[in-house]
């Protein structure tokens, strides 16, 4: 059943609306057509992404300054154009036949907290693959560099786990690419199943603990920002 939504969402915290309208910037800028599900209840507002490529989850949260409960998939593009800084607000734009991945989200209870992380060595060590990936692409000779020996490159280097977790290195490379990674502060790892979730102060990344492997066709062949 179609929840009704609300035409207008206002955060109750100053800088919300510029976080979303960054979060939903980079989004599109790895998928123009990106759409997002929102869900709204209890005075806060989810907002889910799958970057493309990434094989990941992306979460943003804010806190509302009333409460709404809304759970519906919309266009990203169209949402960022409803953001009003200025005024702390979002309008919100007609619900779209949302990708299947909107119908499939992690759980939203359950979390235990496994691991602090060092923002700064997370940081460091997604610069670090990302350069890995760059120079060993650049070393490939021009005859060898196929779409297929590219691909299988990003599936060795961003399957690898985080050191001393399990936490696939794609999920900290999305991370990193979303602008989660800013500050000094420690990052908090959370697992529930065979879910694991990297949460910063500036959203969430959660992915599949060894299995977030992409489809034929898929693999990570971006070079992240």
């Amino acid at each position: 059943m179609t929840v009704p939504v609300p035409p207008l969402l206002v955060f109750a915290d100053p800088g919300e609306a510029a976080a979303l309208a960054a979060f939903l910037g980079r989004l599109l800028r790895w998928e123009k057509a990106a759409a997002v599900r929102l869900r709204a209840g209890g005075g806060v507002l989810g907002v889910f992404a799958r970057p493309a490529r990434f094989e990941v989850f992306a979460v943003l949260t804010a806190r509302l300054l009333e409460r709404a409960e809304t759970d519906v998939t919309v266009s990203a593009g169209e949402l960022l154009e409803g953001i009003d800084e200025t005024a702390e607000t979002v309008t919100l734009p007609g619900e779209v036949t949302g990708p299947s991945w909107a119908g499939l989200l992690p759980p939203r209870g359950g979390w235990r907290r496994v691991a602090d992380l060092p923002a700064s060595g997370v940081r460091d060590r997604a610069a670090g693959v990302v350069a890995e990936f760059r120079q060993r692409t650049e070393r490939l000779p021009e005859s060898e560099r196929t779409r297929d020996r590219v691909d299988a490159l990003a599936e060795e280097i961003w399957n690898r786990p985080l050191t001393g977790t399990a936490l696939p290195l794609r999920a900290v490379h999305a991370a990193h690419a979303l602008g989660f990674l800013r500050g000094g502060e420690h990052l908090g790892l959370y697992d529930t199943g065979p879910w694991l979730r990297l949460r910063t102060a500036y959203g969430s990344v959660i992915a599949r603990s060894g299995a977030a492997v992409p489809r034929p066709g898929t693999g990570l062949t971006v070079t992240p920002v």
